[in-house]
């Protein structure tokens, strides 16, 4: 399947799942919990508090080199934003991607996705652990703070 499909396929739709193609067009799909979404919820508003200007999307769709990864959280900036508006996938990463880690992730997983969205574009991918503790990365490996919010929490 393509994303387009995944998209409009009446049977996908309302799952409560989150949905992703892997390299052979495969679904994965991963179940998320309650507090899964309290921290997107509270990293998007912290986002929209700190930085003056762009926007936080849930469940972002990027067109990664292993077909399309979902963000659990992005930052479009509004340049990013006029470029691509709301393009799905987007065809390059917005510029913070954000995974909220689950029981089930590993951490070679994770070392994956952060390559495929700095591959696609990314400046910066941040990891929140299941203890709220958040981990702040550039392609160049792990730094203390975000550079486009260096203001943001390292702790939820």
């Amino acid at each position: 399947m393509n994303w387009q499909q995944v998209c409009e396929h009446p049977t996908l739709k309302d799952l409560p799942f989150k949905i992703e193609l892997n390299t052979y067009g495969q679904i994965i799909m991963s179940p998320s919990s309650n507090w899964h979404g309290s921290m997107q919820s509270r990293i998007s508003i912290l986002l929209h508090q700190l930085i003056d200007s762009g926007q936080a999307v849930s469940e972002c769709s990027i067109r990664t080199s292993d077909n399309v990864k979902v963000a659990d959280v992005a930052w479009l900036s509004d340049e990013f934003h006029s470029i691509h508006k709301f393009e799905t996938p987007f065809t390059e990463a917005p510029e913070i991607c954000v995974e909220i880690l689950s029981p089930s992730n590993s951490s070679a997983e994770m070392t994956f996705r952060r390559a495929l969205y700095f591959g696609a574009g990314a400046k910066e991918v941040w990891q929140c652990d299941q203890d709220g503790a958040l981990s702040f990365y550039t392609p160049n490996g792990p730094i203390e703070e975000s550079p486009i919010c260096p203001a943001f929490p390292q702790r939820m």
